[in-house]
């Protein structure tokens, strides 16, 4: 057996990240050949990995990606299991090199699909690599929850935390004003972009109920609908993104912002860590 020189588990070290203990164990393990031993180490993670099928992540963080010259943007939910985990510089970087490819990629239909591909930041490691060897440094189970790719023009906005991510996409405008309308949907939650996205069957029943109660207020039966439709526009403003005031200019509807600024929002997608 070849000696394992300290300078050997040393570069193995900084390698991998992994103690040098594990280092010099998996060098001897592999007669001294580095790349074996790097191989070692991560075929041995991957099964301590399987002890831990789970454990609960309760942590994590959303990431955005936005490629305005290919016209794609994209958001994914990498979860672990604790907050430091999830704010160390090695997971921020993990979650972006997953959203990048995302964008910039083939696309994937499934988190699988996606980690099987190539990792931006790490040449010659799959992300699937890349998170098996930061399981091995940090030693918390790491699930990638979900995956989002919008093909045409998108803006976004992820909360510094990680907690939120809203992607929209848009027509027309600019990438300015679509950001500022997802950092809109992020601080006031609307359900649909447009009145006529609501479901009709929601819509008459707040109908019933404001009637109902207008007639409990003693209202006469031939002003009630028209009170109706004027207390209609409170509700709309509740969940109707269009409808609702703008955080930026509250005596401004965001419609108004858009048509403004010529911009056409055709959807939104508000992901909270943690909630479907």
């Amino acid at each position: 057996m070849p000696e394992i020189t300290a300078a050997a588990v040393k570069a193995l070290r900084e390698r991998t990240g992994l103690p040098m203990m594990d280092c010099k164990k998996a060098l001897q393990e592999t007669n001294g050949d580095a790349d074996a031993a790097v191989e070692s180490l991560r075929k041995q993670g991957i099964k301590t990995q399987e002890t831990r099928v789970g454990r609960e992540t309760l942590a994590g963080r959303i990431a955005i990606y936005i490629d305005s010259a290919k016209g794609v943007g994209s958001m994914i939910e990498l979860q672990c299991e604790s907050a430091p985990v999830a704010s160390s510089d090695d997971f921020i970087a993990l979650a972006n090199d997953l959203a990048k490819q995302l964008a910039t990629g083939p696309g994937a239909k499934t988190p699988d699909e996606l980690l099987s591909q190539p990792s931006p930041s790490k040449p010659g490691q799959t992300l699937a690599q890349q998170k098996d060897d930061l399981f091995n440094r940090m030693r918390e189970v790491m699930v990638l929850a979900r995956i989002l790719r919008i093909d045409g023009a998108s803006s976004g906005y992820a909360h510094h935390t990680g907690g939120v991510g809203v992607l929209v996409e848009y027509s027309g405008g600019n990438a300015d004003v679509a950001k500022g309308v997802a950092m809109h949907v992020a601080a006031s939650k609307p359900k649909v972009v447009s009145t006529t996205d609501l479901d009709p069957q929601v819509v008459e029943k707040e109908r019933e109920i404001l009637s109902a109660a207008a007639r409990t207020e003693g209202k006469p039966e031939n002003i009630i609908a028209k009170m109706v439709e004027g207390r209609l526009k409170n509700f709309y403003a509740e969940c109707v993104l269009l409808e609702q005031a703008y955080v930026k200019e509250p005596e401004k509807t965001v419609g108004k912002i858009a048509n403004e600024a010529g911009l056409n929002v055709k959807q939104f997608v508000h992901w909270v860590l943690g909630k479907d």
